[in-house]
């Protein structure tokens, strides 16, 4: 699976990764059904990475622009069985032996990463969550939390609908967000979700009922 894209952000100590489609799980159903079926999947890849459950981040994903600090965030849980921080589609930190995971299926994942002060951020950012900026935000709690410096950032996003297969561009609205933000370095992974289902999954060609692709970000 090609995730190449991510090499800007082999900096020591922090591992990345993408999960895409997963064969041999049947998907023809809603997220939480999804979730639930891939389960023991992704969590034996987190496991695969080198770390436990306990240290597995995971945000509630709402559709919103909020920002939680993992590692210092009250927790639920979600319908799968495993802690979410609620209310947020986005998580940063600055602490080790934590790993923030995004789920999407159009949406795009966007990786942040301070080449400097070593935080590390993860954000779910679709139409509605580019339309509040939540890359924006997660700059700017980074920041303010961990003393970060935009211009040390670098910001990547994953493979996510664009145009044609959506009439929304919020692929390139991203991009001038990053600039805005004045974030050092930033790359788009030029990947339609929409339009490889046999590798990605795809919420809108799929009419809804499909499954999760799952990224991550960690700091051993």
């Amino acid at each position: 699976m090609q995730t190449d894209y991510l090499s800007p952000l082999l900096l020591p100590q922090i591992t990345v990764d993408f999960v895409p489609r997963l064969a041999g799980i049947e998907m023809d159903c809603d997220r939480d059904e999804a979730m639930k079926r891939l389960r023991d999947r992704h969590s034996n890849h987190v496991s695969s990475l080198g770390f436990s459950q306990q240290q597995w981040w995971r945000a509630e994903q709402v559709h919103g622009n909020q920002v939680a600090i993992a590692g210092a965030s009250a927790t639920i849980t979600a319908t799968d069985g495993l802690p979410l921080v609620p209310g947020v589609d986005g998580l940063v930190t600055n602490q080790s032996g934590i790993l923030l995971a995004i789920y999407v299926a159009d949406c795009g994942a966007i990786w942040l990463a301070d080449r400097v002060t070593g935080a590390i951020g993860l954000l779910h950012s679709g139409k509605k969550g580019t339309e509040g900026n939540i890359l924006g935000v997660a700059v700017a709690t980074m920041v303010a939390e961990f003393g970060s410096r935009p211009e040390d950032i670098v910001g990547i996003l994953g493979p996510c609908i664009r145009v044609p297969e959506y009439d929304v561009d919020f692929a390139a609205t991203i991009r001038q967000q990053a600039i805005e933000a004045e974030i050092g370095e930033f790359y788009d992974s030029q990947i339609c979700t929409a339009s490889d289902l046999s590798s990605y999954y795809s919420y809108r060609k799929e009419l809804g009922r499909t499954g999760r692709m799952m990224a991550l970000i960690g700091k051993k």
